[in-house]
């Protein structure tokens, strides 16, 4: 299905809407779009192509938009849908990595200015090579699934929880104290140990667990997402190396600055501005 210039009302209202997709020209990850002249200047030569968006949307499952095709209304839903689309991992429905980095960032930040308390956990599906080698990918690829129901049954709406990896999901929760952050990590981790998945036409029973680290952003201190995953990683690799089905985090909340954040508190270029 494909449209003619001619045969697209309110054309020009069209032109603003699809012209976002170009991106700014650095390679930063960023929530704004800044369309080309060039771009502008031949979206208004060209018919649209839309073909391809439509069959992505059928793909996934997406009723395509309501309306009247080509319509401004129309094409904002479909844009609304495509984005969505971009930012969910195919397999579990999740947030992916991309959706995931942008939140982290956001959340840094807002910790920085505000001080109030924001929990990062990271999790690692236990021995998943030994289920993909032992049921096969379509086993493991149930029990990914089967993660990221529990995991998304265990946190608050307002939490994000993303798929950033093979077996590896993460979990930012704002506003979240330190009393409540075992708490909440240790939920999680028994929600997924007490959901075994049924694999196979005979309905084999697969006994799934995780581990997960945690750690809070520094609090009224200028991080980085980067410092942040990698004190939560830390924890991780300690959960592991104490024979897995394990919480581990961070003893406070502010566990130590590192000298990369002491120098961002008398740095005014560090980066925030880049994410207004």
């Amino acid at each position: 299905m494909s449209w003619s210039v001619g045969a697209i009302p309110g054309r020009r209202h069209a032109d603003r809407l699809l012209d976002c997709f170009h991106p700014c020209q650095d390679d930063r990850p960023t929530t704004s779009f800044v369309p080309s002249p060039e771009a502008i200047q031949a979206s208004a030569a060209a018919p649209l192509q839309l073909e391809q968006a439509l069959q992505l949307l059928a793909q996934s499952g997406r009723p395509v938009p309501a309306g009247e095709p080509g319509s401004p209304g129309w094409l904002q839903e479909l844009i609304d849908a495509l984005v969505d689309l971009s930012s969910r991992d195919a397999l579990t429905g999740l947030a992916n990595r991309r959706s995931f980095e942008l939140a982290l960032a956001r959340e840094v930040d807002r910790v920085a200015r505000s001080g109030e308390p924001a929990l990062l956990l990271v999790l690692d599906v236990d021995h998943f090579k030994r289920v993909n080698d032992t049921f096969g990918h379509a086993a493991g690829d149930q029990v990914l699934r089967a993660v990221a129901t529990a995991l998304l049954d265990s946190v608050r709406p307002m939490d994000l929880v993303a798929r950033i990896g093979g077996e590896e999901f993460a979990i930012i929760l704002p506003n979240c104290p330190e009393p409540f952050g075992a708490t909440v990590a240790e939920r999680v981790r028994r929600r997924v140990e007490r959901a075994p998945v049924l694999a196979g036409p005979a309905g084999q029973p697969i006994e799934v667990t995780i581990s997960i680290g945690g750690a809070f952003a520094p609090q009224w201190v200028r991080s980085t997402p980067a410092l942040w995953v990698e004190r939560a990683d830390q924890q991780l690799y300690r959960a592991k190396a104490q024979g897995r089905n394990l919480v581990q985090l961070e003893a406070g909340a502010v566990c130590f600055v590192s000298s990369e954040e002491r120098q961002a508190l008398f740095d005014t270029t560090f980066g925030f501005e880049d994410l207004e």
